[in-house]
């Protein structure tokens, strides 16, 4: 499994935005992770598919990670995919056919993920595990960014692990340089941050510092 850092968009400043996605890029990070969301879903709203647009248009090469936040994802599907994701993740909690929009978003050549929130028991996902590139499990309440870790999650983590030694297992929120061991060790394997990342001087020095983290609680050696 690949050990990877996805700097969250949602925490950038949105007075310049192609100047942090590019601070993103530049600072070794894997992917770029958009959080998309509607006011259903979640208490907020975020972005649109522009802005994945636009991610693909100034870092081509930036790989985007698309976690859509929707009730609906499956009303959106073709627009992000047309737009430029490269994953799309999508809620167990959403009101559609989690089977048929796993499988459609394969079809688009992308790569698929189920997502879980705090308060869902990790027993939904089991009807999906064999449908899935990657699992995301969320560590705060999704909506807003700047939240505490929720350690509670953890076990969640590690039930996820052993049950699933080989996939790729993300975690999601209140992710810092204290926070990142203790999901690492619970078996993550691909880190979300957004306010830890965004607010570093030195975002590459940051994502250098969880990489490593990452690979000491993974026993394997830092890239």
């Amino acid at each position: 499994m690949a050990l990877q850092i996805l700097p969250s968009f949602l925490a950038a400043d949105l007075g310049h935005l192609a100047d942090e996605l590019r601070r993103a890029e530049a600072s070794g990070a894997d992917a770029i992770h958009l959080d998309i969301m509607d006011p259903t879903f979640v208490p907020n709203m975020s972005f649109g598919p522009s802005v994945v647009d636009f991610c693909r248009r100034t870092c081509p090469g930036f790989y985007r990670n698309v976690h859509l936040m929707m009730n609906r994802p499956d009303l959106y599907l073709d627009a992000f995919a047309q737009a430029g994701a490269q994953t799309i993740q999508i809620h167990v909690e959403a009101d559609c056919d989690l089977h048929t929009e796993l499988r459609r978003i394969r079809a688009r050549g992308l790569r698929n993920a189920i997502v879980l929130n705090p308060e869902t028991p990790v027993a939904r996902l089991e009807p999906y595990l064999g449908e899935v590139d990657e699992i995301l499990v969320m560590t705060v309440h999704p909506g807003f960014g700047g939240q505490r870790f929720i350690a509670d999650c953890l076990p969640k983590l590690a039930y996820l692990r052993r049950r699933l030694p080989t996939i790729d297992l993300m975690v999601d929120g209140g992710v810092d340089a204290e926070t990142a061991p203790l999901a690492a060790r619970a078996g993550a394997n691909q880190l979300v941050a957004g306010s830890y990342l965004f607010r570093q001087p030195d975002m590459a020095a940051a994502v250098a510092g969880l990489r490593r983290d990452l690979a000491a609680c993974a026993g394997q050696e830092a890239r």
